[in-house]
């Protein structure tokens, strides 16, 4: 509650609004035009690098504030086919995206929930809120293009086994892009379509799997299991098991004890 000066930020600044309808009012770089009204539930605002906002609000707002970096601005730019001089984010004050509210609901359900799906799905939301501002700013290619381009066999097998070999670490979309020899914005997609599943499901469908072997084996607690496959904890083990094979995690491991066949 009050007046509130943001510092002047190298990445670009997004705030969804989470709380109870609050008037706000902002004026950027302290001068000009001042915007505002009532801030519902979902509203949005974006502050590119650089820009500064003096805030005033007459009751406590509860945001989540997010900081984009400019270079994957640039990098979903690129796989976009835009020009270079399109590769901006524009202020957006107090606007209303479904595209954009949705993901933020879930990057704050996956925060409060821990983070337990990682860096990889954070950064799959990270580029999705970059291309999304991009095509909002109206930068559109003018002719609809449709990559011929695929990951070749060999480098999606490099990735699929780099992936399978560090299940226990936080992988980052970046590194597995590294790995594969191309950029962030055209390795997600390529990788899709070779695989017919986003990065970050596939991992989890990896982290499942090997944690179905393990249960099977039983001869370990599940909460040194979900550890050593890369959930961040037993509990989002279970719910993933349930949801990609549709059996709990303790009937996995009845069936490696091999009791649904002792009678």
């Amino acid at each position: 509650m009050g007046e509130l000066q943001t510092p002047q930020e190298s990445h670009h600044i997004l705030y969804f609004h989470l709380d109870r309808p609050v008037q706000l009012t902002c004026r950027l770089d302290g001068r000009g035009e001042r915007y505002g009204g009532v801030h519902y539930p979902g509203h949005l605002w974006v502050l590119p690098a650089g820009v500064t906002g003096q805030w005033t609000m007459e009751a406590p707002a509860d945001s989540l504030v997010l900081r984009l970096s400019p270079l994957l601005v640039r990098e979903t730019a690129d796989g976009l086919r835009l020009k270079s001089a399109q590769a901006k984010v524009t202020p957006a004050m107090r606007v209303r995206d479904p595209h954009l509210e949705y993901m933020g609901w879930l990057l704050r359900t996956e925060r409060e929930a821990g983070y337990p799906y990682g860096r990889l799905f954070v950064d799959s939301l990270a580029a999705a809120i970059a291309a999304r501002l991009l095509r909002r700013a109206g930068h559109t290619t003018t002719t609809p293009h449709v990559s011929k381009r695929q990951l070749p066999r060999w480098r999606l097998r490099t990735v699929c086994d780099y992936i399978r070999g560090n299940l226990d670490r936080d992988l980052s979309l970046a590194e597995l892009a590294n790995i594969a020899g191309f950029s962030v914005s055209h390795f997600k997609p390529l990788f899709r379509q070779a695989v017919g599943l986003p990065v970050h499901r596939y991992v989890v469908e990896c982290r499942v799997e090997r944690a179905r072997q393990l249960l099977l084996q039983g001869d370990r607690s599940m909460g040194d299991i979900a550890l050593e496959v890369g959930f961040t904890h037993q509990s989002h083990m279970v719910r993933c098991l349930r949801r990609v094979l549709g059996i709990s995690a303790a009937d996995v491991a009845r069936l490696g004890r091999g009791e649904y066949f002792s009678r």
